[in-house]
């Protein structure tokens, strides 16, 4: 088979354990390629180490963890829709492009903002009490 047919895939995935391949390289690119992506993975591997620290219950974990893989998949999704504008427009200036990649931008920020809050709440009355234990 010549390799620029091999290269190109136009069939669905038939076999399991070649999606799951092809989805850790995604998972892959995206944290060798987006600096932003590997500052989310450091912070919430962060935030669960903290998470041990106070030995949180179940739910509060849920809600951890809830924070962290959200961030995650946007600023996964946020990098696809880079890619795609700038696939489409060539790395050229276009204002519709422009639009896309800040609406994207947007949802990593909010969903951010999420986790802070999440992290707050969760974090802070057991920070507080620490404080008031020693006082």
């Amino acid at each position: 088979m010549p390799m620029d047919l091999k290269d190109k895939q136009t069939e669905k995935n038939k076999h399991f354990i070649a999606s799951l391949e092809f989805a850790l390289q995604g998972i892959k690119t995206v944290f060798k390629e987006e600096r932003n992506m590997r500052t989310h993975v450091l912070m919430g591997i962060l935030a669960v180490v903290i998470g041990f620290v106070f030995r949180l219950s179940i739910a509060e974990w849920l809600w951890l963890l809830l924070a962290i893989f959200l961030v995650l998949v946007v600023e996964i999704i946020n990098t696809v829709f880079e890619n795609v504008v700038d696939m489409f427009t060539d790395f050229h200036f276009h204002p519709i492009g422009k639009k896309i990649k800040d609406m994207a931008a947007g949802a990593v920020l909010l969903t951010s903002g999420f986790a802070v809050i999440v992290g707050l709440l969760l974090f802070v009355p057991k920070i507080w009490q620490i404080i008031k234990d020693f006082l």
